[in-house]
């Protein structure tokens, strides 16, 4: 792991269209990686289309690290099933918060960057960074893969732009 850039918080919102993996619905949670570092919403019983609304904090190094997540159906009597997975640079969310310490945008609700899906995201749509109540935020929509349907809603921010400048040497 590189120099510490600072704190992002990644907000679980809600998933959609996920896959049945019980008999006609799943529990499912979220793991999320970044790292070394690990957190897990809670489980939703008997849901498709579950709302989270859980945020979690995590350390960011440089160079820019890949937020990874998997989803899950809780069981109880065996190991729990494979929901789907996703993936995400936070490289843009980084470049998007340098941008604006240097260029010194400060309307609310400017959008800094637009990051369209590719083979280092797996964004289901294109997804803005902004500037938004004083801090960088990123929504985005993540198709999920190695299953047959599934999407995770997070908003991601960054909040401590000062941690974002290179230091001098």
């Amino acid at each position: 792991m590189g120099d510490k850039l600072g704190q992002i918080k990644v907000t679980v919102i809600k998933g959609r269209r996920l896959v049945i993996r019980d008999f006609k619905t799943s529990d499912p949670y979220v793991v999320l990686k970044l790292g070394n570092q690990t957190a897990k919403t809670k489980v939703i019983n008997s849901c498709l289309n579950p709302v989270w609304n859980e945020e979690f904090c995590f350390t960011i190094s440089e160079p820019a690290e890949v937020l990874k997540l998997e989803v899950f159906d809780k069981d109880h009597f065996k190991a729990d099933d494979e929901m789907g997975n996703a993936h995400l640079s936070l490289q843009p969310l980084v470049a998007a918060a340098r941008l604006r310490t240097i260029l010194g945008v400060a309307s609310e609700g400017t959008t800094l960057r637009k990051v369209i899906p590719n083979k280092d995201n797996c964004l289901a749509i294109d997804s803005s960074i902004s500037w938004v109540n004083g801090e960088v935020v990123q929504d985005v929509w993540l198709r999920l893969c190695d299953v047959e349907s599934g999407d995770i809603e997070l908003k991601i921010k960054l909040s401590d732009l000062s941690c974002v400048v290179p230091a001098s040497t």
